[in-house]
């Protein structure tokens, strides 16, 4: 496809999104590579379930225009095909998941990497309802779990390659017969088509970019997708094994057939496993209010926000009004779902002056957000040194003082209100 014609598809897409989902804007993205919008407004993240019109979307090859008659290949140890009809048939769950971009927070490196510049904006909740792979696997013959510990799934987009380059990502085939779903429907409605319609794989706890849109073709390998893998025309693992990966500055990451962690806090924290994989989330938190924008008089005044830490729990939010100087315990509430966001409040005594509101979450294994992201060379001992790594690609970002809240509480006489 040939860049002009490409950018012009591109635009009618982020102009079509935006139309039709008032709560997002367009989001910076410096090479003109990629459909991308986020949550336009702090208040998003004030609520357990995100609103498809404030869920933010990206990718880059084009959404497929040609979506009737579409199925689902099984290769790999498997062989068939299933229809949209073929899978509405099978077992049906709904589940909830907050989905991350592995992009999310890039825009906060210093220096600036990366194409898309995503503040904390590329987060959301949703209820994916659909079909469990495991039941389309076993289906179709999948051997004994002793058989699947070391095997992958490799999903294949059916989206138009941009340079012959089509969209691939494999994960442990233990996760995709967990938890995983095939998912046709988002917030109790059609799947809309910037979310991957009529079908994408939902992975969940896991970062965006493993939760492939427009799935085409299922893989059951030994492996997770290398170059040459699939015996295929194009070129397909490059979204696995060069990009969504984390390295230092000037490295280039060699290619894996296979690793066998997949939290990606302990891959950055392995000597085993050069140049980490995008996979489980990292434990994040967002103040959705107050937004900074609205008018505070002193005394009581709730904050509020959503705690996640992707496959894992959340321990602890604590809430500081002074940029992080001192700290105290916010209180979780609402539902509790795996892997989903949890909301959080805390009651402050608003004094009069400039106050920055922060928030810093822990998960279960006790590893708490970083307060700011490193310098390109101090990768390998950034977490050490309580940072978070800046790494190339920008992923999986989570320091907590770029995502700071300035607030200006104000007296307001009463002659003022009237």
């Amino acid at each position: 496809m040939e860049l002009e014609e490409r950018a012009r598809q591109r635009r009618e897409e982020i102009d079509a999104i935006l139309e039709r989902k008032p709560g997002v804007r367009e989001v910076q993205d410096d090479e003109d590579r990629f459909t991308v919008v986020g949550a336009a407004n702090r208040e998003t993240y004030e609520n357990w379930l995100t609103p498809i019109e404030e869920h933010f979307v990206c990718h880059r090859n084009p959404i497929p225009e040609e979506k009737e008659g579409w199925h689902v290949s099984l290769s790999g140890d498997l062989d068939g095909e299933l229809s949209m009809a073929d899978l509405r048939e099978l077992p049906t769950v709904a589940v909830a998941h907050t989905m991350e971009c592995a992009g999310n927070g890039r825009g906060q490196h210093d220096p600036q990497t990366g194409d898309v510049q995503w503040g904390y904006e590329a987060a959301a909740t949703a209820v994916w309802t659909g079909v469990p792979v495991s039941s389309v696997l076993r289906a179709r013959g999948l051997g004994s779990d002793g058989e699947n510990e070391t095997r992958w799934l490799t999903a294949i987009g059916g989206d138009p390659a941009v340079d012959g380059d089509i969209y691939v990502r494999s994960i442990p085939l233990s996760k995709a017969l967990s938890d995983c779903i095939l998912a046709y429907e988002m917030n109790g409605q059609p799947l809309p088509e910037e979310h991957g319609a009529p079908v994408r794989l939902l992975v969940p706890g896991w970062y965006g970019a493993n939760s492939v849109k427009w799935v085409s073709e299922l893989r059951v390998m030994d492996g997770m997708v290398t170059e040459g893998s699939l015996d295929r025309p194009e070129t397909h693992a490059r979204w696995q094994q060069e990009a969504y990966r984390f390295y230092p500055a000037g490295d280039t990451p060699e290619p894996n057939k296979s690793i066998d962690e997949f939290d990606t806090w302990e891959q950055l924290r392995s000597e085993r496993i050069d140049h980490p994989y995008a996979f489980d989330q990292n434990v994040m938190s967002v103040i959705g209010s107050p937004t900074g924008e609205e008018v505070i008089e002193p005394g009581g005044i709730e904050i509020h926000g959503v705690a996640w830490a992707g496959d894992d729990t959340i321990d602890r939010v604590e809430i500081s009004v002074d940029g992080g100087e001192t700290w105290e315990d916010a209180e979780p509430f609402g539902p509790e779902y795996s892997c989903t966001w949890r909301l959080f409040r805390y009651e402050w005594n608003a004094s009069e002056g400039t106050h920055a509101l922060v928030s810093r979450a822990t998960d279960e294994r006790g590893r708490t957000q970083p307060a700011k992201i490193s310098g390109p060379k101090k990768f390998s001992e950034a977490l050490e040194n309580g940072e978070y790594p800046w790494n190339e690609g920008g992923y999986g970002a989570n320091a907590y003082l770029p995502n700071a809240v300035e607030v200006e509480v104000v007296e307001i006489s009463s002659s003022s209100k009237t």
